[in-house]
């Protein structure tokens, strides 16, 4: 089966419909914001994300919160005999992974996909779940659509740890995060956005504790730029 599709489980929640308020309003610049953000580093990041998820030929690989689709093209770069499929709840978003030549997309809410029990041989994600109103809810499925031994990668920015670096680390989200998203994206609410929900989510333990709680077994991860942002994978149990 080839997914191209558009499916959504039911009415969107109130907290799914202000995020995807926002990644519409900064879709057309999010790349460019992801680089200058980063200092060009997310790119290495979804690279890094490719190379845990491992995918072998003929895998299939869900890319869920696949955005303008970096990380399902890194997965391909990775494995270019792998069969990736990107999902997301953003239209435009997906029109941009789409324009990057993302064949197989599928516009959905990651609190309830479209696919089969084990159908996939490994799922990422990257910068998805410290957006979702439930992220027990979200690991089920990506547990659920895992076949048995199946791979878990997750990318996304974490709370920092309190540590000398955060005053600054605090300044840079707070000041100057906003400030570029003002000016590149002529949008300040969206990246006043993206620091709050940083540092409202979990810490990478934290994180971790969550993969494991949701079954998933040898969970890892590593930290990325000062703490702000770790990389985490597991195995379905």
């Amino acid at each position: 089966m080839t997914y191209n599709q558009f499916y959504m489980p039911q009415k969107s929640e109130t907290h799914a419909t202000q995020v995807s308020a926002i990644f519409s309003r900064v879709a057309r610049r999010y790349d460019r914001m992801n680089h200058l953000m980063t200092f060009g580093q997310d790119l290495r990041w979804r690279r890094q994300a490719a190379r845990r998820a491992a995918p072998a030929a003929g895998d299939i690989v869900l890319d869920l919160g696949t955005g303008t689709g970096d990380l399902s093209l890194a997965v391909l770069q990775e494995k270019s005999s792998a069969r990736v499929v990107g999902a997301d709840f953003n239209r435009l978003m997906l029109a941009g992974a789409r324009g990057k030549g993302v064949k197989e997309l599928v516009t959905c809410d990651a609190l309830g996909v479209p696919f089969e029990d084990e159908e996939f041989d490994v799922v990422v994600s990257g910068f998805l779940v410290r957006n979702v109103c439930d992220l027990e809810r979200t690991l089920a499925e990506m547990r659920r659509v895992l076949k048995s031994g199946g791979r878990l990668v997750v990318l996304d920015t974490t709370r920092p740890r309190r540590n000398i670096l955060l005053p600054f680390i605090r300044f840079y989200l707070h000041a100057v995060i906003p400030l570029l998203g003002w000016l590149v994206t002529g949008n300040v609410e969206a990246y006043r956005y993206l620091p709050a929900s940083t540092e409202g989510f979990l810490s990478a333990e934290e994180l971790a504790k969550q993969m494991r709680i949701a079954g998933f077994s040898e969970v890892e991860f590593r930290r990325l730029m000062f703490g702000t942002a770790a990389l985490h994978w597991g195995r379905k149990s």
